[in-house]
């Protein structure tokens, strides 16, 4: 099962984030959701989860700003960042941070593919 944290500022994206994930339900959960960056820094220590999702454009700390935070913590974490401002400035820097993959919103498809190869085996 890969346990996934869902971090977006954005309350109707984390709950079409959890249904997609969900109901892709072959081998993927969601085991926690933050609505910051700072929030999920906050939370983590208290979870178990294999991958992260998370937003790119948040207000306080930005997606890439927490990811490199966990990646500073955790450098083989995978994260997924899923945003709608994606170009290739912002996958230029999500990979030079070490983000493993980048989505596209809306694409729930290319989502679930990134989760799943993603996750550990």
């Amino acid at each position: 099962m890969c346990r996934t944290f869902i971090v977006d500022d954005e309350e109707d994206m984390r709950v079409l984030l959890r249904a997609t994930i969900d109901t892709e339900n072959r081998g993927l959960h969601v085991v926690a959701e933050a609505d910051s960056g700072a929030g999920a820094i906050a939370l983590a220590p208290d979870l178990e989860f294999d991958v992260i999702v998370l937003d790119h454009k948040m207000p306080g700390m930005s997606g890439l700003d927490t990811a490199a935070r966990f990646l500073q913590a955790e450098p083989d974490l995978p994260i997924v960042l899923y945003s709608a401002f994606l170009d290739e400035v912002v996958a230029g820097e999500a990979d030079r941070i070490g983000i493993r993959s980048c989505v596209r919103k809306g694409d729930t498809r290319a989502l679930v593919q990134a989760l799943r190869a993603a996750c550990p085996s």
